[in-house]
């Protein structure tokens, strides 16, 4: 995998002062955890759109679908303005090669989800999006986000960053080495990934298999866009215990033959307590895994599910 995998963030969230109050809403969790292997691009909309800090603190007001930016005390609109802006911002990181973006939830301009609109009575409904985050996702619909306070939540967390580096190796795979055919080096993709895919989609996992087979048919482009959009199409569904208990029988029966009468009962109890969610998925990942090496099984070796993100961040250690 490439070294830099680069991600876009709020800046207040890295603890840059740039917050309306002239404070910051650094996060550990982003800046200690994520930061040992991100490169992050920060952006923060107001102060890059011309605003000062600290400034007057502003709220989305009027139709959900498309409010308006004003400050709270004078009533200036700063719609038109974020949103040229924001134009130009999302061209800009066109060039950057993003592989996920982390919002600061509840923002007007950066929220991504349940942002509160004011009505003409000043009502809050939380239906909203923050008027850059709206600009972002609509220009890049396939780029992983989130914003970090849903960061907190495990299974969010790991989905989020597990597309992340499922995006940044995929990207890695179709830039190639100039040794190898694009359809060749997609056909080894989806061959690494595919207990991956089967344990978000097992039917999603088949479209995938069936647009690699007929990988050679398609021009270039069309064939990079169209699997990237199917790979995160699939990525994006959750990867329930279920799912994972069929994936673990399935990658077993590689190796089924040799285990000894020992080993089999060990491993399908772990996958048993698991899928009851009693132990947490490392457990039996890291059995296979055990039994990968010690019976050399050069297919399991390659399979990006036993390791899709660093051991170190933990996202499989909740139950």
């Amino acid at each position: 995998m490439s070294d830099s995998i680069r991600v876009g963030v709020s800046s207040c969230l890295l603890g840059n002062p740039v917050r309306y109050d002239g404070g910051h809403k650094r996060d550990s969790y982003v800046v200690d955890t994520l930061g040992r292997y991100f490169e992050f691009v920060p952006v923060c909309p107001e102060v890059e759109c011309g605003l000062g800090v600290p400034r007057e603190a502003m709220r989305l007001v009027g139709d959900p679908e498309a409010p308006r930016l004003v400050t709270i005390k004078t009533g200036v609109d700063l719609t038109e303005r974020m949103n040229a802006w924001a134009a130009g911002r999302v061209a800009e990181l066109a060039e950057e090669r993003l592989c996920g973006f982390i919002f600061k939830a509840k923002s007007p301009s950066s929220g991504m989800t349940r942002i509160k609109v004011y009505n003409d009575k000043g009502a809050p409904a939380e239906r909203g999006v923050g008027l850059f985050a709206r600009a972002f996702m609509d220009r890049f619909p396939l780029i992983p986000v989130e914003d970090e306070g849903r960061l907190h939540d495990d299974k969010l967390r790991e989905n989020f960053i597990e597309r992340i580096f499922a995006m940044q190796r995929f990207r890695d795979a179709v830039a190639g080495d100039g040794r190898s055919t694009l359809v060749s080096r997609l056909i080894a993709f989806t061959a690494g990934h595919k207990l991956l895919f089967m344990a978000h989609s097992p039917e999603l996992a088949r479209q995938i298999g069936r647009l690699t087979a007929e990988a050679s048919k398609w021009p270039a482009d069309g064939l990079v866009h169209a699997y990237e959009t199917l790979l995160m199409k699939t990525l994006a569904l959750p990867a329930t215990p279920a799912k994972h208990a069929n994936v673990l029988q399935h990658a077993m029966g590689y190796f089924k033959k040799v285990l000894t009468t020992y080993e089999k009962a060990e491993l399908n109890e772990v996958i048993a307590n698991y899928r009851l969610g009693l132990t947490p998925l490392i457990v039996p990942v890291t059995l296979i895994a055990h039994f990968t090496r010690k019976y050399d099984v050069a297919y399991l070796k390659d399979q990006a599910y036993l390791a899709p993100h660093p051991i170190e961040l933990k996202l499989r250690n909740h139950a």
